[in-house]
Formats: C-alpha cells, sequence, structure tokens
C-alpha cells in the first residue's frame, strides 16, 4: 500500500497498544461470527473529542507554528470550497461535495499527532512478541479455515499467498479490531488545508471525495486512523482508488464489511507491488564466524547459491527450495541475533508498509498460520534499546566524523545502518549496523 512512514508508525503504534486499550473503531467481529464481548471492554472513542494543545508542532515547520494552525483553521471553509473545481473534474458531483462539506470543521488535534515523534522503546524482538502472539495465531488460522473458498478465489485470482493477507489482516488492525474512529473525511480535509503536508492529503481528500460519489462507502463506514487508513487492511483513499476490488460482486468495492473485498484488494495491492506467486518471503539463516558483514547489505542481492557459498545455511538444517532465488542478507539485531535472507516478496511487503520489523512480523506470522515454530535463533534480550534522543544523539556523532546519515531524525533507516557499518568497521567492531548502546558510547568515547 506505500503508506508514508508516519502513518505506519500509527499503525505500530495502535497495534501495540491494542493488548492493553482493548478494542476500539471498526470492530469486524460480529461479521467473522465473533460475540463483541470476546475481548476487553473498548476504549473510549477519540474521535477528535480531544482538543488541540495550541502548540507548535516539533518539526519547526512553518506551517506547524501555533499562529499558521489558528491561521488555516480560520480559513478552512475558504480551503475546502477552494477545492470544488478539482472535485468536479473528478467527477464529484455538487451534490455529493456539499453534503460532504457543509458541516465540516477541521480536527486540530491532528496537529499534536502530525509532528509527534513517538519514541519507540520498544526492541525488535518485543515488537514481533506481541505482533505474532499465540491468540493472533489462533484467530488467524481460525479466519483461513472460515474463509476458505473466499481465501481460495483469491490464490485462483491474484497468486498471492491468503496467510500473508491474513497476517496483514492481524498485525494491521488484529482482525479489524484496532482500526481507529476517527472520520476519514475530516481527518483529509484537515490536513489538506492545515499543518505541513497540504499537499499530500489534499489529494487523499479528493480521493475520499470520490470514494463517496461512487457510493462505494458511506460516510459513516469510511472511519480510520486520523491519517485516514481505514478498513481491516489499513487502505489510504488515493491507494483504495489504485487497488480495491468487488470481489463480492455487489457493485461495491467495500474494504470494511465485505471479507471478500477486503482479502481481494489487499492481494490485488501485493500483486501489483511485485509479488512472486509460489515463493516465500525469506528465509531465517545462519551466519558463520568471522563473515563481512559488511555484505549484509539490502542493495547487495545474490543467489541462494552465492549465499551458500559464502557459508550462509537454512536455520534448522533445512535445505532452500531454490538456489537460483536472489536474496539479501538482514541481520536486524546485529551478529548477537538471528539473520535472514530476503527475498522478492519481503521487499514487497515492505511497499505495503516501509518498516522491517512489520514486513518480518508478517512474514512470520504467516508461517505460524502454517504450523512452523518460532524463530530457531534467540534475540539478544539483554540489549538495551537506545531512546529517540540517544538515536539522534548516534546520528550526529556519526555525521560528525563523516558517515553520512542524511538528516539526523532519530529513525534508524537504511542510511543509518550503512553508516554504522562503515564506522564499526573503521574502528575494528563487527560491522554489523546494529544500533546498541555500546556502539553509541564508543562513538562518544571517540
Amino acid at each position: 500500500m506505500s503508506k508514508p512512514i508516519w502513518t505506519s508508525s500509527f499503525l505500530l503504534v495502535a497495534v501495540l497498544s491494542a493488548s492493553s486499550a482493548g478494542a476500539q473503531g471498526f470492530d469486524l467481529r460480529n461479521l467473522l461470527g465473533q460475540p463483541a464481548t470476546a475481548t476487553a471492554t473498548p476504549a473510549p472513542a477519540s474521535g477528535g473529542t480531544r482538543e488541540w494543545s495550541g502548540e507548535s508542532g516539533a518539526s519547526g515547520h512553518p506551517l506547524m507554528t501555533s499562529d499558521a494552525i489558528r491561521a488555516a483553521a480560520a480559513n478552512f471553509p475558504n480551503c475546502i470550497a477552494g477545492m470544488w473545481p478539482d472535485a468536479s473534474r473528478r467527477g464529484v458531483s455538487r451534490e455529493t461535495f456539499e453534503a460532504a462539506t457543509s458541516d465540516l470543521t477541521p480536527d486540530l488535534r491532528i496537529m499534536d499527532l502530525l509532528d509527534q515523534q513517538p519514541e519507540f522503546t520498544k526492541s525488535f524482538w518485543d515488537y514481533l512478541d506481541l505482533l505474532v502472539s499465540d491468540a493472533r495465531i489462533q484467530r488467524g488460522r481460525e479466519l483461513l479455515t472460515q474463509y476458505k473458498p473466499v481465501f481460495d478465489a483469491m490464490e485462483k485470482t491474484y497468486g498471492v499467498d491468503r496467510r500473508i493477507v491474513t497476517a496483514i489482516w492481524g498485525v494491521e488492525t488484529n482482525y479489524g479490531t484496532v482500526g481507529g474512529d476517527r472520520s476519514v473525511l475530516r481527518s483529509t480535509a484537515t490536513l489538506a488545508c492545515v499543518g505541513r503536508r497540504q499537499a499530500y492529503f489534499r489529494d487523499e481528500f479528493l480521493s475520499t471525495l470520490e470514494i463517496l460519489q461512487r457510493g462505494d462507502l458511506a460516510p459513516d463506514a469510511l472511519k480510520g486512523s486520523w491519517a485516514g487508513a481505514f478498513g481491516p487492511t489499513q487502505f489510504m483513499p488515493s491507494t483504495f482508488k489504485r487497488f480495491a476490488v468487488d470481489f463480492d460482486g455487489d457493485g461495491r468495492r467495500d474494504v470494511v464489511n465485505s471479507v471478500a473485498d477486503v482479502v481481494a484488494s489487499t492481494a490485488n495491492n501485493l500483486k501489483l507491488d511485485g509479488w512472486a506467486p509460489g515463493q516465500t518471503w525469506g528465509y531465517e539463516v545462519v551466519v558463520p564466524e568471522n563473515f563481512n558483514y559488511l555484505l549484509a547489505d539490502r542493495s547487495r542481492q545474490m543467489t541462494i547459491a552465492e549465499w551458500q557459498k559464502l557459508g550462509i545455511a537454512r536455520a534448522g538444517g533445512k535445505a532452500f527450495p531454490r538456489a537460483s532465488d536472489r536474496a539479501y542478507l538482514l541481520v536486524p539485531a546485529g551478529v548477537r541475533g538471528p539473520a535472514f535472507l530476503m527475498l522478492q516478496n519481503f521487499r514487497v511487503i515492505m511497499k505495503y508498509n516501509p518498516a522491517e520489523a512489520y514486513a518480518l512480523a508478517i512474514g512470520h506470522l504467516a508461517d505460524r498460520f502454517r504450523g512452523d515454530g518460532p524463530f530457531v535463533q534467540a534475540w539478544p534480550r539483554d540489549e538495551r534499546v537506545l531512546t529517540l534522543a540517544e538515536r539522534y544523539e548516534l546520528q550526529q556523532l556519526l555525521a560528525q566524523r563523516g558517515f553520512d546519515v542524511g538528516d539526523p531524525d532519530g529513525r534508524l533507516g537504511g542510511r543509518s545502518r550503512s553508516a554504522i557499518m562503515k564506522y564499526q568497521a573503521s574502528v575494528g567492531l563487527p560491522p554489523d549496523g546494529f544500533a546498541s548502546a555500546s556502539v553509541l558510547d564508543h562513538l562518544r568515547g571517540q
């Protein structure tokens, strides 16, 4: 689905909070035959009822100052009215436009969320522990059985692994129970007129109007995250336009209430993003001692046979199905943690949501549905996870020493990992790219 990284952050936070917050937003349990009392008492709806703090955003962007936000909010009616010509060009009728926008007001609470930099203090393995839980495994298996005819038809049409689609359903919204309860129309309208991402959200707002014009979903069914993602597998309005399909044949593309449409639309998204039918997402592997970890780079793809020549073996003594498959090596927790060879389909999952922890959770949960066990190798659970401030400091120190991390922002992506690897190699440390507390201490001590 190629959701923006801040949308992905919302989804990870929502899923991580689900175990303690209970169900909230759209509840698909009645449709799936579960009693609504099957989980904890729902949390109070957020829905914009909390007030904006009145403070400037943390990004420092000129459109995120408190004065700019207030001015944009005052101009909100004019901003919405000014989008009518574009809406008309997209086939939205005046009647639909007026019905959707006449009572709209901005949800300024979103401004606090737009610039919120969540300090992820959970480790990679803590995310996986929560996202690939026994309860989520069990519920996924139940849905695979309950909707077998739907999954059979989906796989025949799109060639996408049913377990991957079900895993996305489970990780994104815990099977429809944690999807968010904000009005997609109001959220996208707010972000189209207020704040620093107006150009992006203008298209999302207009796409929402197109959904309403077509009649695929009613306004009260379009509930989701503050950023506008909605449905059990979390479509943004613009990606709904590209990928949603009417798989149950009722004339509407309903990715909120129709299981058939949810499953097929998600599969269509993956297929068009390059899903390789008949292949898995990747393999847990064992790395030999004295391995050159500079090879653990997403840009360095080799065949399985070539990796084997370097001493890489599949964990648990299993054989690789095809030696010709191309993969890259990922060591998300460094030399002390599990390692993985990632195939094309892992990249496709990351297009749906660009976070490695998310994509690995999807692949691993799908494998658990089919009966595979936990990862063979242990995670380094004694490692202390860096705080956001420490990650920012780590990037600054690397930049000061001439290593390219881009603009320090506290987010440790592929660029930062590559910089860490090069720094580690320059000082004689294993270049695994893992942002450990010891690497930070080493940088501080220089």
